[in-house]
C-alpha cells in the first residue's frame, strides 16, 4: 500500500512538473496591413504545449493540411473556421488553440479563396509546428514551396479555363469583401410544353446546368416544410437545402427566438436581394417572426417555386453582441446544384466568410399581421400568415424572443 501511495504521489508530481514545463506559443494570423502571413511562420514545440492562433485583420483560418498537399484540409484535421476581423479592431482578437500531442510535424494553412488564383495558401500563407530542419525533406521551406506550387497550378488552371471558355470568366468577386467566388452559370431560355395529369401548358423559363426538371409533381405541387430556429436556440433551417419543382410550396415554420427568411443572392448572401441596376429591393422577406420559449403554435411564411432557378435565403437577425445569424451560417437554398461550384456549401461558406459585416436591414419588407403576397423575379412568390400565439404575451417574453 505504501508503494502504491508513493507511486501515486510521484505520478502527480511528474504531471505537475510536465504542466509547469508546457509552453504556450502565440501565433499572429494576418496583420493590420493585410499581410498573408502567420507570425512566426514555424515553431518547435514539445508534447503538452499549446499553439494559440490570434486572428488579426482580414478573414483567415488555421486549417490542418499535409506536407504534400498544403492547400487542402486533411481528413479529420482541425479547422478554426473563418475568423473575420474588422480593420478598426485593435484588441480582443479571436483565438483558436491547438494542443501538441506528439512531436510529429503539424502543417497548417489558410483556406481563404481555396482552389482559386487568390488562394491565400497558394500565395504562401502557411505555418508549421516541428518541421524538419533546413535541408531535410520535410523542412518548412519545402512545405512553403509546395504551397506556392499549388498556387501556381490554381492560377494556370483558371487561366486555361478562361481562355477556352466563351463565358465572361470562371471567377468573379462577391458583392463586397474582395472574396473570389465562382462565376454565375450561363442560363438557357427554354420553352417547353408541360403535361401534368390531364392538363397541358407551355412555359418559358431560364434553365441552369444541373437544374431539376420543370415538370411539377402535381397540379398542386408538393409542400416542403422548413423549420426555422428551434427550441434550443439553433441558428438553422432544417433541412438546410432542398430540391423543389415549379408549383411546389416551401413553408418556413418559425420556432423559438426571432428569425427571418429573407431572399438574397449567391454573391451577396447576407443582404436582401436588390435590382442590380436600380438598387430596388426585390427579394422576398418574411420579416421578423418572434416566437416565445413556450409557444406551441408557430407562424409560417410560404414561398411558391415558379421555376428551376436556385433560390437563396438567410436570416437577417443579429445577436445582442452584433454577430450576424447569416454570418454564423444560418442560410437556406432551393435548387442549389450539388455538383456545381455554386452549391449550398459554397453559399454557406461565403456567408460565413463575409460574416454579414456590411449587411443592412432592407426597407420595404413587411412584418405586419395579416396575409400578404409578394413576387420576386428570382423564380418565387410568397405569402405569410400570423397563426401563432406568443406564449404568455408578456413584454418580457417578447423582448426575450428578440435576443
Amino acid at each position: 500500500m505504501l508503494f502504491s501511495t508513493t507511486a501515486l504521489f510521484l505520478g502527480l508530481a511528474l504531471a505537475k512538473s510536465a504542466d509547469a514545463q508546457s509552453t504556450i506559443h502565440d501565433i499572429v494570423v494576418g496583420s493590420a496591413a493585410g499581410a498573408l502571413t502567420y507570425t512566426p511562420s514555424f515553431i518547435s514545440a514539445s508534447v503538452g504545449d499549446q499553439v494559440v492562433f490570434h486572428f488579426h485583420q482580414k478573414n483567415h483560418t488555421a486549417t490542418q493540411s499535409s506536407f504534400s498537399d498544403p492547400c487542402h484540409k486533411i481528413s479529420g484535421g482541425f479547422d478554426s473556421g473563418f475568423m473575420p476581423v474588422s480593420a478598426t479592431d485593435t484588441d480582443d482578437f479571436p483565438t483558436f488553440s491547438v494542443a501538441v500531442n506528439d512531436t510529429k510535424p503539424i502543417w497548417v494553412y489558410c483556406r481563404q479563396a481555396d482552389n482559386t488564383p487568390e488562394s491565400h495558401c497558394g500565395n504562401g500563407m502557411v505555418f508549421a509546428v516541428n518541421p524538419g530542419a533546413n535541408g531535410t525533406s520535410t523542412s518548412f521551406q519545402d512545405y512553403l514551396n509546395n504551397a506556392l506550387a499549388e498556387g501556381a497550378q490554381f492560377k494556370a488552371s483558371a487561366s486555361a479555363t478562361a481562355s477556352s471558355s466563351a463565358a465572361s470568366g470562371s471567377w468573379t468577386t462577391a458583392a463586397y469583401g474582395g472574396v473570389t467566388i465562382p462565376a454565375a452559370p450561363t442560363e438557357s431560355v427554354v420553352t417547353e410544353t408541360i403535361t401534368v395529369q390531364a392538363s397541358s401548358w407551355t412555359t418559358t423559363y431560364s434553365s441552369y446546368p444541373g437544374s431539376p426538371a420543370a415538370t411539377p409533381v402535381s397540379l398542386d405541387g408538393t409542400v416542403h416544410t422548413v423549420i426555422v430556429g428551434g427550441s434550443d436556440g439553433q441558428l438553422t433551417y432544417t433541412p438546410s437545402n432542398i430540391t423543389a419543382a415549379p408549383r411546389d410550396v416551401v413553408v418556413f415554420q418559425f420556432h423559438q427566438k426571432n428569425h427571418t427568411a429573407t431572399q438574397s443572392a449567391f454573391a451577396d448572401p447576407c443582404r436582401i436581394l436588390t435590382d442590380e441596376t436600380t438598387g430596388e429591393v426585390i427579394g422576398l422577406d418574411s420579416g421578423f417572426m418572434p416566437v416565445g420559449a413556450n409557444a406551441t403554435e408557430f407562424p409560417t411564411f410560404n414561398v411558391t417555386v415558379n421555376d428551376t432557378a436556385p433560390l437563396w435565403f438567410y436570416c437577417k437577425q443579429h445577436t445582442p453582441t452584433g454577430a450576424s445569424h447569416c454570418g454564423m451560417g444560418m442560410v437556406f437554398a432551393v435548387n442549389a446544384v450539388a455538383d456545381s461550384p455554386r452549391n449550398f456549401s459554397a453559399f454557406q461558406e461565403l456567408a460565413m466568410e463575409l460574416n454579414g459585416t456590411n449587411a443592412v436591414s432592407a426597407s420595404g419588407s413587411s412584418s405586419a399581421p395579416g396575409s400578404t403576397t409578394t413576387k420576386s423575379p428570382g423564380g418565387a412568390s410568397a405569402s405569410f400568415s400570423m397563426n401563432f400565439i406568443l406564449a404568455f404575451g408578456s413584454a418580457a417574453a417578447f423582448i426575450g424572443a428578440l435576443l
